[in-house]
């Protein structure tokens, strides 16, 4: 029965102290938990009862739980350490876009001096694409054949001309597409180009392309870099 009473009294006793000195930290480390876990693994064993002795299955255990508790700790530091290399990367990238030329969902094209340019994003092959651009009021100034495309995105570019014969004048003009392949239709996105005049950092730290009127686009929107 002495023996019995002893070991608790230095196991609580082990617990308290490293209770008491934990708690002037307001978290707990792995070598917190490594350090209480060996005193109070020493503790059982000065105490344990010659003849009941602990198993060694259980202290094997123990110590494996312990790894385990280390293993994870390191396992998220290099994790943390791995995304903000990641983020740095990110930024670097994202600072080489400015002034550059991408290609991101949307329906505008811009006529300047006879020439104009979009794109097409096919979700599979094609025998017909066809573009049709609008003015702004809505009106259809241009029926342009693609002819036959692979799946993916492509360019296409527009000279000015009207189905009319005139020529347009120069301005902002938007376009839908249509794709088919044999009788069924194919998924077609419309796809613009625009010129990264800046970079915006969102709060959970992430970069967007200002695209200046075309508005703000993810990483995630961008087909092409020109």
């Amino acid at each position: 029965m002495s023996t019995v009473n002893t070991t608790s009294s230095s196991i609580l006793a082990a617990l308290n102290s490293s209770g008491s000195s934990s708690s002037t930290s307001s978290t707990t480390t792995s070598e917190d938990i490594q350090n209480r876990f060996l005193t109070l693994l020493v503790a059982q064993l000065e105490n344990q009862d010659p003849l009941n002795p602990l198993d060694n299955t259980e202290i094997t255990s123990q110590l494996s739980q312990m790894s385990t508790v280390q293993g994870i700790e390191q396992l998220n530091t290099k994790l943390s350490s791995l995304v903000d290399s990641l983020a740095d990367t990110q930024s670097v990238q994202a600072s080489a876009l400015i002034g550059k030329t991408v290609l991101v969902p949307g329906s505008h094209v811009t006529l300047s001096e006879g020439d104009a340019y979009g794109g097409v994003n096919l979700s599979s092959a094609a025998d017909s694409v066809t573009v049709n651009i609008y003015d702004s009021s809505g009106n259809l100034v241009k029926t342009q054949s693609l002819g036959a495309a692979d799946a993916g995105s492509l360019l296409f570019s527009w000279d000015g001309s009207t189905n009319s014969g005139a020529t347009a004048s120069d301005g902002s003009y938007t376009f839908k597409v249509t794709a088919t392949k044999g009788t069924s239709s194919v998924t077609a996105e419309a796809l613009q180009l625009g010129t990264v005049s800046a970079l915006t950092r969102t709060t959970s730290g992430n970069f967007v392309l200002d695209l200046g009127s075309l508005g703000t686009y993810d990483f995630d929107d961008v087909y092409q870099v020109y």
